[in-house]
């Protein structure tokens, strides 16, 4: 099977930024999964026909705006200013239940493979809310909640384990979501991808020290999750 190109959102001669899909490792790792599948740094290689280096992370089941870099040289110049939180970095994720007021989440997270937690922070602010007559464990209804999620520290897993630490789960989440809705969203809307997407990135251009804003589509099922429920929004 072929794979699809890669949604380049910015290019020059000194940084990549894309539109990463869903379900795609960054690069390879022992925690990424099979080592046959190709990564998508590979894949940026074979596409660019030149190496590509991941200046941050993210899970392979969540989609959106990623940055690498095309010189090795300006990588810590580039995660100094994750390092030093000067990157806004703005998610949007569809969860369960209503959220009714902003707030934040501050608990730690134990690295993959570590045993020590470290510091973790996330603020939350609802967007939207719906009710669907589509009956979930134990209730009659289902609630859920459009959300906009801005990590302020970059732990593995951290905006999924957070949105689960307050009862309120990402939809798709195999992990940690809820397994009702999960269900009846692949029964009844036959999606089973996570429902987290990296919607928007401000960083400085590590040459010119532009402030650059670079902003990802969100993938196609979200368009079928909104026209299912008759979900009229703005995101």
């Amino acid at each position: 099977m072929s794979q699809p190109e890669i949604s380049i959102i910015f290019e020059d001669s000194e940084i990549l930024v894309v539109n990463k899909p869903n379900d795609l490792i960054v690069h390879q790792s022992k925690f990424g999964g099979k080592i046959d599948n190709k990564s998508l740094c590979q894949i940026l290689h074979q596409q660019i026909g030149q190496p590509v280096y991941p200046v941050h992370r993210l899970d392979r089941k969540t989609s959106g705006v990623l940055l690498l870099s095309k010189n090795k040289a300006n990588i810590p110049r580039l995660q100094a200013q994750f390092t030093d939180q000067t990157i806004n970095k703005k998610y949007i994720a569809l969860v369960r239940g209503h959220v009714l007021d902003s707030g934040s989440v501050d608990t730690p997270i134990k690295p993959e493979g570590k045993t020590i937690y470290k510091s973790a922070l996330t603020l939350f602010k609802p967007i939207d809310h719906i009710e669907v007559d589509i009956a979930v464990p134990p209730y009659s209804t289902a609630r859920y909640t459009l959300m906009e999620l801005s990590p302020k520290t970059g732990r593995t897993h951290q905006l999924r384990k957070h949105m689960n630490k307050i009862s309120h789960p990402i939809i798709g989440d195999p992990k940690y979501g809820n397994r009702h809705h999960n269900h009846m969203f692949e029964k009844k809307l036959e999606i089973s991808k996570l429902f987290l997407h990296a919607l928007q990135l401000r960083v400085q251009h590590p040459e010119t020290n532009e402030s650059l804003i670079f902003e990802a589509d969100l993938p196609s099922f979200w368009t079928t999750m909104f026209q299912q429920f008759n979900w009229i929004t703005k995101l």
